[in-house]
């Protein structure tokens, strides 16, 4: 197949977004074959906000202008290496850009809306393809320059939670959906390292962290929780209706949905070993992003880690 942005220079018309929305899509619905009392709570995620992601960008950002038919990235694009280009996430000020995948409509983007971000926080290939519809100038920001944001405008990391979040979601759905022998569960990742706990320890003032007792139940599907946790010792196996789905390691959090607001568990966390945890709400979140911003997104590359994993369970 010839590169996109060859087959864009020569007919833009081919790809015909009139039928897509602008904006992120909704949820997804439940799948059907779920009863209602087998599915996990839904979280609200929270809408995107473009002067909140306008101020983050305005810190850092680099202004950079792309032609119509011209890529801002290519699917399959790594983010290290020797010949790789240096991974960013961009806002748009003026224009329109393209998500595609294989050549096929994904969304359009416009102004004042984000993309890229996962390139910042994981080391995986660019997931799809982002070309300009019509001449677009754009804000850039490196992960040197994320960091610099987030010192500033900490709030931003609770929007990439709530995308992350969203999409462990739906992911898990549909692996429910499919039952139980589709799913390989995970076994754990890398989280933070000794470094970098002991930053995040320092930045809470010290806090000593919960023990946990093999079996034990840390968290129950269907209580409220206001909190998510980091591993500090030993595993937790995390389970949606007595099905394993995850395990979370050293380093690694769980129960993240809980900083963008009290809500429903919607999985259960037994102590797979003797550990400790360390509970951290909203506040402290921001504190941990805003005095420790490396550490802030080392939390969320953990999480993307998870995303990832459930994506290839479905094939994605």
């Amino acid at each position: 197949m010839p590169f996109l942005h060859e087959a864009l220079n020569t007919d833009m018309d081919d790809l015909d977004f009139s039928h897509l929305a602008p904006a992120t899509p909704a949820p997804a619905p439940a799948p059907a074959a779920l009863t209602a009392t087998q599915i996990p709570a839904r979280a609200a995620a929270l809408p995107h906000d473009p002067q909140l992601a306008m101020r983050f960008f305005r810190i850092a950002g680099e202004e950079e202008t792309f032609e119509a038919g011209t890529n801002v990235f290519a699917e399959g694009e790594k983010p290290s290496g020797m010949f790789a280009k240096r991974s960013r996430m961009y806002l748009i000020l003026e224009g329109q850009i393209a998500l595609t995948l294989r050549g096929k409509p994904l969304y359009m983007m416009l102004p004042g809306e984000t993309f890229g971000e996962l390139a910042i926080i994981s080391d995986a290939p660019r997931s799809a393809t982002a070309t300009a519809l019509k001449k677009s100038r754009l804000l850039s920001l490196d992960e040197k320059r994320v960091l610099t944001s987030l010192q500033q405008a900490p709030e931003f990391a609770l929007q990439l939670v709530s995308n992350l979040t969203t999409q462990m979601r739906r992911s898990v759905e549909k692996l429910l959906a499919a039952g139980s022998g589709s799913l390989v569960p995970r076994l754990g990742g890398s989280g933070l390292n000794a470094e970098q706990l002991g930053k995040l320890r320092q930045s809470l003032g010290d806090p000593v962290p919960t023990l946990m007792k093999r079996g034990e139940t840390v968290v129950s599907q269907g209580a409220t929780g206001v909190n998510m946790y980091i591993v500090m010792r030993g595993r937790v196996t995390i389970g949606i209706n007595n099905k394993p789905i995850e395990q979370i390691g050293l380093g690694e959090t769980f129960g993240e949905v809980a900083l963008l607001g009290s809500t429903t568990r919607s999985a259960t966390a037994m102590a797979e070993d003797d550990g400790a945890w360390l509970p951290v709400n909203r506040d402290a979140f921001l504190k941990i992003v805003a005095s420790q911003p490396a550490v802030g997104v080392a939390l969320l590359r953990s999480m993307c880690e998870r995303v990832q994993h459930l994506n290839s369970q479905l094939g994605a």
